[in-house]
């Protein structure tokens, strides 16, 4: 689900079925006239398209698809409104109806791969010169076993800790100074529970994002859900265990989880901006909802990487890629690359568009810089930061606990699949541990082994 940025919990993380994949017929020339070269013109069908209800985004799509067109004559685009919708894809993939270019969650390139259902865009990408351009750690989401690329990343985000600067401070706690294992959340939750009456640390436990997070803060416990190829849970051991026995006992021995633990998104965010929560885990671009929609002062506002426990083991990622049909000839490809660079990554590429970007942020008066976890390699990023330096509206050194160190933590993504499904499982384990303080932490990851098996074996 794309809720950050991502925002990803309730939808974008549920499977492929079935096995075969064709895509909308192209009107480019099979024989491989080069996107370009101005030959012949390729035609390709991209998706995404936002539909008649959503007018404003719908005119900016269509301004983009004509500034495209303009600067690449030989590139005909016809845009159509189909979106990743797991319940549909599959149907739209055997009857031939899926665009050239979809973009698709975290969650599925690796089972695409595997049934051939994707282009091959090793060469294309590499004769583009986006490949060098491209963040390696995050490219390994659309990679296969050898390197080759078959998916381009386009947004990513991977969780960490938000806390409140200025609660850390009331309980005399280094504001520059997250907590970096979870035995120190553990301390720090209880210091600030104890110093400012407020809760420490909050989880979410609603609308599947109680799995959601459950499975990040198992992540960093050295734990998984899934086993490799996603045909059983893997939740029923040690690190899921010590994961809940961590919850619980911050909310029944400790007590600073404070009374409120039905939290989903909006929730909890609001109840941080409101000062009632010291932290939580979510992705940096919380900051968007937490101080524009919902009040909390900028400098309030921090963010450090995801605590890790006896060991470093990783944190939760997601995000979005791009895909192409396996069936598209090398000039759509071509084509479809380009397109792909124009309207998801032109601005970390090209200046001009940086900067125009960044200038229509703060037009908006909406957050302009706020770090995350880049699609684009370190220098590139670099380069990009330094494009919209004068444009930054974002307290960039509340952000720095985060910056240096999610750059290079491991990255996981979600459960492969059926995520959806498995996280409304995990949501009942979660509100349980919370809402009972003799709740049996085994004989509940069984019992949510078990339905999530049944789901996995169906």
């Amino acid at each position: 689900m794309n809720r950050f940025a991502i925002r990803c919990a309730a939808g974008l993380s549920v499977p492929f079925l079935l096995a075969a994949c064709s895509s909308a017929p192209s009107s480019g020339d099979a024989a491989g006239a080069g996107s370009g070269s101005g030959e012949q013109q390729v035609t390709i069908t991209v998706g995404d398209r936002p539909t008649s209800s959503d007018p404003a985004n719908r005119a900016q799509y269509d301004q983009k698809v004509a500034d495209f067109q303009k600067a690449n004559p030989d590139i005909k685009l016809n845009p159509v409104e189909t979106l990743w919708d797991p319940t549909t894809f599959q149907a739209q993939a055997a009857g031939g109806q899926l665009p050239d270019v979809l973009n698709v969650p975290f969650t599925e390139p690796q089972g695409l791969i595997a049934r051939k259902q994707v282009a091959d865009l090793t060469k294309v990408l590499k004769d583009d010169g986006l490949m060098t351009q491209l963040n390696p750690n995050v490219l390994k989401i659309g990679q296969d076993q050898s390197g080759n690329v078959y998916a381009v990343p386009t947004a990513a985000y991977s969780v960490g800790l938000v806390y409140n600067r200025d609660l850390f401070t009331k309980a005399g706690l280094d504001p520059n100074k997250p907590p970096a294992t979870w035995d120190e959340l553990r301390a720090y939750a209880k210091q600030i529970t104890q110093k400012t009456g407020q809760a420490g640390y909050a989880q979410m436990t609603t609308s599947n994002t109680g799995g959601w997070m459950f499975t990040t803060q198992s992540y960093a416990f050295g734990g998984s859900i899934e086993n490799e190829d996603g045909s059983k849970a893997s939740f029923d051991d040690a690190p899921s265990r010590a994961a809940l026995q961590a919850l619980h006992d911050m909310k029944w021995v400790d007590k600073s989880m404070g009374q409120a633990v039905l939290y989903d998104i909006d929730g909890i965010s609001k109840a941080f901006a409101a000062g009632k929560i010291g932290m939580y885990m979510s992705a940096p671009d919380a900051y968007r909802t937490l101080v524009t929609t919902n009040g909390l002062k900028a400098s309030a506002f921090g963010i450090g990487p995801m605590p890790q426990q006896s060991g470093d083991h990783g944190t939760l990622s997601g995000g979005s890629v791009q895909i192409v049909s396996p069936n598209a000839t090398d000039a759509e490809k071509a084509a479809a690359i380009k397109w792909i660079k124009f309207a998801y990554l032109n601005k970390y590429v090209n200046q001009d568009a940086a900067v125009t970007a960044a200038k229509n942020g703060v037009a908006a008066k909406q957050p302009v810089g706020v770090p995350g976890l880049p699609v684009v390699a370190a220098d590139q990023y670099s380069t990009y930061q330094d494009w919209i330096k004068p444009y930054v509206n974002v307290p960039l050194e509340n952000f720095a606990p985060y910056t240096k160190v999610a750059a290079d933590q491991k990255i996981i993504p979600e459960p492969p699949v059926k995520a959806q499904e498995v996280y409304a499982a995990l949501d009942p384990v979660v509100q349980t541990v919370l809402g009972s303080e003799k709740a049996d932490i085994s004989a509940l990851l069984t019992k949510a082994a078990g339905t999530v098996n049944a789901k996995l074996g169906r």
